[in-house]
């Protein structure tokens, strides 16, 4: 005679402290549960539901600069520390842990250009103004450790990832040391005026510019000399590289959308971001290079997944003004933006998100709610809800118009291209429409 005896784990059948939920055994077979779907369902909305209830993504408003911010910077290593620079000159040290102001002092006599930190420091700073003078700061100090002066206003600042060394945009790209008076590198290829400069943090010796000619263009440090550059057919303002992709950059235009590019083929953006209904002025990437956050013109702060070329989210206030600045923090849960109203912002990432620890049934709680949605996001009720946002009424009727004038365009193009001989109007496709040229 063959007995089979039942076998069980103890650790999968005993609750670990006495206080804990009794463990609850199902049985998984499909056939079991021929209502799964529709409860699933049912559970999908009820957590898109509370999803937008509970959407809340303003945190808090630091104030103390006297005029609008335009530029920000946070610290490469600490989580809480950002700087800023305001029209008035002032530069500012902030905590985000608590919120306040840490070092403050008057940097330049009119515009705070760029910013950034220094990196494998606590608190050492390069600024750049409208007063054609670079000044390093040790964030302790009112009085600058260095000064460095040029014969051109500074439109923006980036260091260098690990080496002592910055670049600055003015009429050209120039390259210091923190230890020459003199820029020890100068690059240009025919702008007037260089608009923004950044310095790629994985292929370190690689600078990306965009300049005031519509061009974007990218240097090597090594060979002091420029390797391509693309003209587009509006100005960018912005420039930011993945920093999960060494090759991928993005760029913030003034048509109102964002370009991301393979720096190895330049002729085609791998993806176009719209939204906007103004130009875009800066932008950022979440540290895991998934999340792209933008600040237009039109006074709204939108996030896109790297993925999606539409916004998942859009932040606005009513007494938020244009936004000139934007940045992601170095843990991915908040994002940053400064604007003309002189107040630096505080937002989470993610609108719904819970901030605190979570015990661990309140964790798999959350993750199984957004398995949910992810399953039927594309049911038409939940993609209503998950869709509803409360938009400013300019931005409404802003966003209507250029919907109706694109829609216009594109039936024109068809008409052309239709009511002409074969061959003789090409069909241009849309990732290639902003691209005027690329030189190498």
């Amino acid at each position: 005679m063959k007995i089979k005896t039942i076998s069980r784990s103890f650790e999968e059948h005993t609750r670990p402290r006495a206080h804990d939920l009794k463990r609850m055994h199902r049985n998984l077979a499909p056939e079991e549960h021929p209502f799964e779907r529709p409860r699933e369902y049912i559970r999908a909305l009820n957590a898109t539901k509370l999803e937008r209830l509970f959407a809340k993504p303003f945190m808090a408003a630091l104030t103390g600069h006297r005029d609008g911010v335009y530029c920000m910077a946070k610290h490469p290593t600490q989580l809480t520390a950002l700087a800023s620079g305001s029209a008035d000159g002032e530069i500012r040290l902030w905590s985000l842990q608590q919120q306040e102001t840490r070092w403050s002092a008057i940097g330049h006599r009119g515009f705070v250009r760029g910013v950034c930190f220094v990196p494998n420091t606590p608190s050492s700073m390069v600024s750049v103004g409208d007063d054609k003078v670079v000044r390093l700061w040790d964030g302790a100090s009112e009085e600058p450790t260095e000064t460095y002066t040029h014969n051109s206003p500074f439109t923006g600042v980036d260091h260098h990832r690990w080496d002592p060394v910055f670049a600055t945009s003015a009429s050209q790209v120039d390259v210091w040391d923190h230890n020459r008076a003199e820029p020890i590198m100068s690059l240009s290829w025919g702008a007037e005026t260089i608009t923004s400069v950044k310095f790629n943090q994985t292929e370190t010796n690689v600078i990306a510019s965009s300049g005031s000619d519509r061009t974007i263009t990218l240097y090597d440090i090594r060979t002091s000399q420029p390797i391509s550059k693309v003209v587009l057919a509006l100005r960018s303002n912005a420039i930011a590289w993945n920093p999960m992709e060494a090759y991928m950059f993005t760029v913030a235009n003034e048509d109102h959308n964002l370009y991301t590019f393979d720096m190895r083929n330049l002729t085609i953006s791998t993806k176009i971001y719209k939204d906007h209904v103004s130009a875009v002025l800066d932008l950022d990437y979440s540290p895991t290079g998934q999340q792209i956050v933008s600040g237009s013109y039109d006074r709204s702060i939108r996030i896109f997944d790297v993925k999606n070329g539409t916004s998942r989210d859009i932040y606005s206030t009513k007494r938020m003004q244009k936004i000139f600045c934007v940045k992601y923090t170095m843990d991915s849960k908040f994002v940053l933006s400064g604007s003309d109203d002189g107040n630096i912002r505080l937002w989470k990432a993610e609108a719904d998100a819970k901030l605190g620890a979570l015990a661990p049934r309140e964790e798999a709680a959350f993750e199984y709610k957004k398995a949910l949605k992810e399953r039927y996001k594309y049911m038409p009720q939940l993609k209503a809800i998950d869709k509803q946002r409360q938009i400013p009424k300019a931005i409404v009727n802003a966003k209507k118009t250029k919907d109706a004038i694109v829609r216009g365009q594109s039936r024109r193009e068809r008409n052309n291209i239709r009511n002409s001989a074969p061959g003789t109007v090409p069909e241009v496709h849309k990732r290639k429409k902003h691209i005027v040229a690329v030189r190498q």
